[in-house]
Parts: C-alpha cells; sequence; structure tokens
C-alpha cells in the first residue's frame, strides 16, 4: 500500500508532510506503514484514498476499474474543466504580469520551474475546489 501512495504523492507532486497536515494522519503513522512497522487503518486508508480522489481498491492494489474512471471523469463537465483553464490562465497571467507586486519567496523572484510547479499545483486546488463547491452548493433535488 505505502508503494501506491508514494507514487500518488510523486503524481500530484505534494509531500508526506502536507498530507499528514490535511488529513489528520500523523507522520509517525505514515513511517510505521513505511517501515512495515504497522498496517493502515481502515479510516485513515479512505482519507488518503478521498484526498487523492481514488478508491480503496486503488489504493490496495494499484489498479484502477474502469468504472471508477467513468465516476472520476465525470466529476467535471467540460464547462467545468473551461472554467479552470480560464482562471488558472487568468491567475498566471497576473503573476507573471507583477500585478500586486512580483511573484516571490523570501525576496526571491519564482523561477520558471517554480512557477510551473505553482501552476500544477493550483490547477489541483481549484478542481478539488470545484468538486466540493458542486457538492455543497447543489441543491437535493439535482443530486443523482
Amino acid at each position: 500500500m505505502y508503494e501506491i501512495f508514494e507514487q500518488l504523492l510523486q503524481e500530484h507532486g505534494i509531500t508526506a508532510y502536507k498530507v499528514s497536515k490535511e488529513t489528520g494522519i500523523t507522520q509517525s503513522t505514515l513511517s510505521d506503514w513505511k517501515r512495515g512497522r504497522s498496517t493502515p487503518k481502515t479510516d485513515n486508508m479512505k482519507k488518503i484514498a478521498d484526498y487523492f480522489g481514488v478508491s480503496l481498491d486503488y489504493l490496495t492494489t494499484g489498479k484502477d476499474t474502469t468504472e471508477q474512471k467513468k465516476e472520476k471523469s465525470s466529476e467535471l463537465s467540460s464547462r467545468d474543466e473551461r472554467d479552470i483553464a480560464k482562471d488558472l490562465d487568468s491567475i498566471m497571467e497576473k503573476l507573471s504580469a507583477g500585478e500586486s507586486g512580483p511573484a516571490s519567496y523570501n525576496g526571491e523572484e519564482l523561477d520558471p520551474e517554480a512557477a510551473e510547479l505553482f501552476r500544477d499545483e493550483l490547477e489541483i486546488a481549484l478542481r478539488r475546489l470545484k468538486i466540493i463547491n458542486r457538492e455543497k452548493y447543489t441543491p437535493k433535488k439535482y443530486k443523482k
């Protein structure tokens, strides 16, 4: 299971520390899984699966069924995809144009590689936010 977790970390470009903070799973628990000292509890596995938007089955086996792929692709409509792309382009354009000051970290301007990483993380955040907002603000009568 930990190997699949590490793959998901790499695919999404995030750290185990960030997952730990956002899911509430302690770093020592993640470390114990990595070393084989303990096996993950189902509730913790569910938190990680939900965090990455994968099924428990995928997290344990690494295999994704076609049903799961359909579910993932149906989460965002083509309109949502366009909105995300538009928002992302707008934010990155403002960032590169230096609106509200230059883009920097600790006083150093962001290099192109760091800006691309920021763009990727921002896209992931916008996608998750779109899904969360859809669930939160869609009236019950329109939910499937």
